[in-house]
Order: structure tokens, then C-alpha cells, then sequence
């Protein structure tokens, strides 16, 4: 199963085209993050949305994976094999070629993450996400995940009070 689970919110859309052409190129970009959404949260093969040669930057580190295999992995290793977890959609902004994304990821520790044995601690981390797009794909996504803030959530959980 390459997706996640169904029952997140659907996110806002805000976007502002200024002329026909931009209107269309605005419409495909979010039709396409749209349907990577959607195939995300329902457990569809959202890795179709993807480039081959897609580019998943984690903004915090600096660490980057490359090609849709590789990132759907670490996407789906994120929410279904260190975590049980979904995304909780906030507002979606889109323009001609680019999209970003505000979410909060919401699940429970299960795997070791960062040196940490599961924890079993419910976790709520504010996130987000940059979509870059070319023909209809998704050619680079940056994740501003905050790694450090998550692990920190998850040594405090550990830590008899």
C-alpha cells in the first residue's frame, strides 16, 4: 500500500490568478496537487503525481532524496512504519507551477526515529510542504518538518514526569 489513511480535512485553496493563461496554468497546478492529496489520504498510488526524477528536500537538515521511489518510500516509512500517523490538511495556496502546503502531522510513535525506541506518544507537529511542478508532476517538494522538535516530542515522552 503506497498511501494514507482516509479522514483528514480537506485542505483551504487560496490562489490569485491575473490573467486567462495564468488562470489555466493556476487550475492544473492545483487539479494536480489535488489529486496527489487525495490519492495520499486514501491510500492511493500518490507516487503518479511524481516526476521520475523528483527531488524531496528536508529543509531543516539539508538532507534530499531522489526519484519518485525514494521519496514515496520515505513518505510512506514516515506515516506507516515509524509513525501511525496522517496529515491534518490546513491551507493549500497554489500558482502557475507551485503550491505550498500548511498541515500538521498527527500520529503515534511506533519505530525507532532519531535513536529513539518507540515511545508510543502521540505526536502533533505543525509542517509544511512547497510543491514545485512541471507537465502535470511534482518535480520537488520542500519539507518544512521540523525533525528536531519532533524528536524532542518524543525524548520528552520518554522522560518519567
Amino acid at each position: 500500500m503506497n498511501g494514507l489513511p482516509v479522514g483528514a480535512s480537506a485542505p483551504q485553496v487560496s490562489s490569485s490568478p491575473e490573467n486567462g493563461e495564468e488562470e489555466m496554468a493556476v487550475a492544473e497546478t492545483e487539479r494536480t496537487i489535488r489529486g496527489y492529496l487525495d490519492a495520499l489520504l486514501s491510500g492511493g498510488d500518490f507516487a503518479d503525481f511524481f516526476a521520475q526524477d523528483v527531488v524531496w528536500t528536508t529543509m531543516e537538515t539539508g538532507e534530499e532524496l531522489q526519484g519518485r521511489e525514494a521519496v514515496r518510500d520515505f513518505i510512506v516509512a514516515l506515516h506507516r512504519e515509524l509513525f501511525d500517523a496522517s496529515p491534518e490538511l490546513g491551507t493549500l495556496t497554489t500558482a502557475d507551477g507551485a503550491a505550498a502546503l500548511e498541515a500538521v502531522f498527527v500520529g503515534k510513535h511506533i519505530a525507532e526515529f532519531a535513536g529513539i525506541p518507540a515511545t508510543g506518544a502521540a505526536v502533533r507537529l505543525p509542517y509544511s510542504v512547497s510543491y514545485d511542478l512541471s507537465d502535470d508532476k511534482i518535480t520537488a517538494l520542500g519539507a518544512y518538518f521540523p525533525i528536531l522538535a519532533l524528536a524532542q516530542q518524543l525524548r520528552d515522552a520518554t522522560v518519567p514526569v
